[in-house]
Order: structure tokens, then sequence, then C-alpha cells
């Protein structure tokens, strides 16, 4: 028989979370810091915690092959008598995120929603409830990309993209991927085992902070993702011609630096101008490099964002054409280099609906809005139908030690994640899913 959960059973739960969440931190490489990298040593004490809180919440656990942590609990359909895993609906609802850092990192970025989804198994045994599917929880091992320059390792393998390739990468020791995992005490040729096959899966949801402040900014607890935005990132160059910074007529001038501030600024107004758009210079080297040179090179960095991939690729060829145009007015030669081309990903409409009217019976404004950030979640999408929820980053801040939440969002977070699983259960009795 099922129950509702006592608000002192809500709290307890939410308050567990974010103390989860301290105990993790404290899983580091550096004293002092929150760093934690892919099958680094402090990954085995993150592994016995995970599989401990796990086994308490009545899932069974199992560790692949490339250090992902699963936790399952079994839908009303599974035949405990029978090995046969047709006998009713075996298909899974994953919930996951990823629990590796970047160096200095907070406590909550991935971490919050594993322990999160630990909760949401901790809850439904706790209601007595079976769901007529099975639901995983799954602690991704790596999301970042800090160790070995590639990111999602864990993610990739559920879904049969970790190829002989990315083995063969180095980290800053020479270790190879396939090193690690052999050292970590893993198996390299049972990679392949961990992908999933797409018909066993119902869907893929993921709970993240915000990492941003558009959240705040609206006063909002709670928003639905509606897609991981698509990137282009790319490095410009112009070429002009050193002289001396006073001797040199200003109608004379071959300035690449003054080319490329003229550039910046229109990638700054651009994406002031056209709806969605997010377009970044982080980084710029000028040669010689000396205040009284006129700057003969200029290299800079270019990264457009939007979740929608025609409006992203028609910026970026705005931009280059008026890099060009630049060029041809000052007398500079320029070039340019795609270093990066990612689609985005959009989130399934249908569980995307589920989460905004779970939110709505929650009393929260369903605010959506676009992940400017990767995510586990736009891997998964290629496999199975995706959602997300996003929690309020006060500040906007995450990868910073000072990254934080607000333990009433956690809380709520809780209330809507169940309300989403749910209303999945339902539309599963209904034949939707």
């Amino acid at each position: 028989m099922t129950r509702s959960l006592e608000r002192s059973e809500w709290l307890a739960l939410s308050q567990e979370t974010l103390l989860r969440c301290d105990a993790l931190s404290a899983c580091t490489e550096t004293t002092g810091q929150v760093t934690r990298t892919f099958l680094s040593y402090p990954m085995k004490e993150v592994h016995q915690l995970l599989g401990m809180w796990m086994r308490e919440a009545g899932l069974t656990v199992r560790v692949d092959a490339v250090g992902n942590v699963i936790g399952r609990l079994e839908g009303s359909g599974f035949a405990e008598n029978t090995t046969d895993s047709r006998a009713g609906d075996s298909r899974s609802l994953l919930i996951g995120s990823h629990v590796d850092t970047v160096p200095n990192a907070g406590k909550f970025d991935g971490c919050l929603g594993v322990t999160l989804g630990i909760a949401i198994a901790k809850a439904l045994q706790l209601q007595g409830k079976r769901l007529p599917f099975a639901l995983e929880v799954i602690a991704f091992s790596e999301e970042e990309g800090v160790r070995f320059a590639v990111p999602f390792i864990g993610s990739r393998a559920l879904t049969g993209t970790v190829n002989a390739a990315l083995l063969e990468k180095t980290d800053a020791k020479g270790v190879t991927v396939a090193q690690a995992i052999t050292d970590f005490g893993l198996e390299v040729s049972q990679i392949a085992a961990a992908a999933r096959d797409p018909a066993s899966l119902l869907g893929y949801f993921e709970i993240h902070i915000e990492q941003g402040p558009v959240l705040e900014d609206a006063k909002q607890a709670l928003g639905v993702v509606e897609g991981i935005s698509g990137q282009t990132r790319a490095q410009l160059e112009f070429t002009g011609q050193a002289a001396h910074a006073g001797t040199t007529p200003m109608r004379l001038r071959r300035d690449a630096l003054a080319a490329a501030a003229t550039v910046i600024l229109e990638v700054e107004r651009l994406a002031r101008v056209t709806a969605g758009l997010v377009s970044t210079v982080g980084a710029i080297e000028v040669t010689p490099g000396a205040g009284n040179v006129i700057a003969g090179h200029a290299q800079f960095s270019l990264d457009v964002r939007h979740l929608d991939d025609a409006t992203r690729e028609r910026c970026t060829a705005e931009l280059l054409d008026f890099a060009w145009h630049t060029a041809r007015k000052r007398k500079l030669t320029f070039a340019h280099k795609i270093s990066l081309e990612q689609p985005s990903s959009p989130c399934d409409p249908l569980l995307s609906d589920f989460l905004q009217d779970a939110l709505e019976e929650a009393k929260l404004k369903a605010l959506r809005l676009p992940s400017g950030a990767g995510h586990d979640a736009m891997v998964m999408a290629t496999v199975t139908r995706s959602a997300m929820l996003f929690i309020r980053s006060p500040n906007g801040l995450s990868h910073h030690p000072d990254e934080s939440v607000i333990p009433a969002d956690v809380g709520k977070a809780l209330e809507v994640a169940l309300g989403f699983v749910d209303k999945l259960s339902d539309a599963h009795g209904r034949g939707v899913l």
C-alpha cells in the first residue's frame, strides 16, 4: 500500500541530499579544494559512499567498465522468479548526473543530481510505491573532460561511443584512458557491455544546478530545460604590420589589434540584438606585445551558442564575413579555423511537458530556458528521450568553491521530480510511453 510522505520526511530527504554533497566534496585529490577527476583515487571513496546510499534506498548496485555507479530499482512488471528480461516492462527510466569535478570546484555541480536521484528512490521506498518500469540512478564517472581533455566518458560508455582512439588518449602523466581503467581495477574488455540498447530505455532525466543567473534573475527556484545549445568555436587571426607606435601616422597603420577590437565589439553587438544568442571572445594573443609597438598579429577565440542551429550558423557566418571586410578595409590578411561544431540537443517535448506540469502542480512558474553548457543529457539524447530540470544557482556561480544552492530549492526539486516520475507512471498506464 502506498502512502503520502510526511512533511518531516520531505525535510529529512532534502537535508540528507545536501549532506551527501558535503560528504562527496571531502573526496578530493587536493586538500582544501574539491578536485576529483576521472578514476582518480578519491573516486574509490565516492564509489563506497554511493553504493552504501543506493543500497539504503533499496537499489541493487553495480559499477560498469568506465566506473559509472548504477543503482537499479525494479518495476512492478519485473518477474523475480524468472531470468527473462522480457517479463513485464523492464525498460528503465535513468536519473543521473556526474560525480567528477573541475579543479577547485564547488560541491553541487553534477553531484546534486546524483544525490537527488537517490532521494527519489528512497522516497518511493518510503511511500511503498513500485513503478511500472525500472528506475536507475546513475553516477557518471566523467563529464568534465579535465584529466584526458575528452568530456562525457561516462555517458559515452552507455551510448556505445567509447572507441579505440578515446582509449588511447593520455593524461598529463602519460597514462592512457585504457590504463587508467585497468589501474582502477576495471576491465577494458567489458566496455562494450556497458552500452545500453535504446529499446531497453524509457528515458533519461537529469537534475542540475543552472550554473548561470537566469533563474535567479527571474526569481524562480526551478526551470525546465528546453534543450542544450549548439556551439561553434573558432580561432580568428589578423596579420598586419608591426611598426613604431610614435612614428607611424594613424592613416598608414596596419594594426591587427585594432581590427580584432572592432570584431570583438561586433561579436557583442550581434548577440545583444539576436534573441537567445550568446557569443564570446575569451582569449586573445597579440604580437609583438609591447606597449610602444603597433600590433602586427592578433589571434583570438570565438564562441557562438544558440539553441537553434540555423541561427547559430547564420550568426557565425555574419561574424566571419564582418571580420573579412574589416581586414580588407584595414589592409590586413584574415584567416580563421573552426575547432568545434556541436549541434544543439533539444529535450524531448513530451517529457518536458510532463516536467512543466509537475512544476505547475507544485505551484511554481514553469519557466523554460536553454542550457548554454553541455551536460550528459545531450549525450543520452542520442539513444533515448531526455529531460532536464535546472535548480537556481545563487549569483549564477558554478565551477567555483563558492558555488551554492538554496535548501528550499532542493526540497522543491525533489517534490517536482517525484511528481514528474508519477506522471511518467500514469502515462505508461495509459499506453503513452
